[in-house]
């Protein structure tokens, strides 16, 4: 009889992303996950491999999710936003930038804008590293988002409609944080010019 070869699944967006080294045990992270991204792979070290460099669309070419190289600081939090048309179906993440795991995921909403993203994702980050009382730094692409977060305020004209009720409480809740609380963590701009898209991108451009 011959011996099945095994197969490790990556699973980079799903319940609880990560590698799986049986159908089943990956099966469970994606069954009633919208949008789960995963795959098979037929050794360990490619599956170790795929996911470091993160999710890669089939009609795409693989775009590292971890930096090339450069002057920005490894230890830190990268986040970002994608958007389908503006405004439209928004969703947006932060990734830890040393190992390329995604740390927090929210979306996708049914209509919103991409800056209206990376200002969440921003404020959500800064929530969520004083909590753990972490002093890494954020990276963000968005000068737009940086400015937003400066003054406390999201300076968007999207409409209130009932499919951007859930959106705008969430921009409310970003400006009352920000409001209300102190914070030392650095907010810098990622240089996508020398080190590449930022590792939080979803990878749709």
């Amino acid at each position: 009889m011959t011996r099945r070869k095994p197969k490790y699944y990556v699973v980079w967006e799903g319940h609880t992303p990560g590698i799986y080294d049986s159908w089943n045990a990956c099966k469970e992270q994606i069954d009633g996950y919208p949008g789960a991204k995963y795959k098979s792979f037929t050794s360990v070290v490619e599956a170790e491999k795929a996911w470091e460099e993160g999710y890669v669309r089939p009609d795409k070419k693989p775009k590292s999710h971890v930096p090339r190289s450069g002057d920005f600081i490894r230890m830190s939090l990268a986040v970002d936003a994608a958007c389908s048309g503006n405004p439209g179906k928004m969703e947006y993440r932060g990734v830890d930038v040393s190992n390329g795991q995604q740390i927090f995921h929210k979306g996708p909403f049914p209509l919103g804008t991409n800056n209206i993203g990376e200002f969440l994702a921003i404020v959500h980050g800064l929530a969520l590293l004083k909590k753990l009382k972490d002093t890494r730094p954020i990276y963000t692409d968005s000068g737009t988002a940086m400015a937003w977060v400066r003054n406390k305020k999201a300076k968007t004209k999207l409409d209130r409609t009932p499919q951007t009720a859930e959106l705008w409480h969430l921009i409310h809740r970003a400006e009352h944080w920000l409001k209300e609380n102190s914070y030392a963590t650095r907010i810098l701009k990622w240089d996508t010019k020398n080190w590449g898209e930022i590792p939080a991108d979803f990878g749709r451009k």
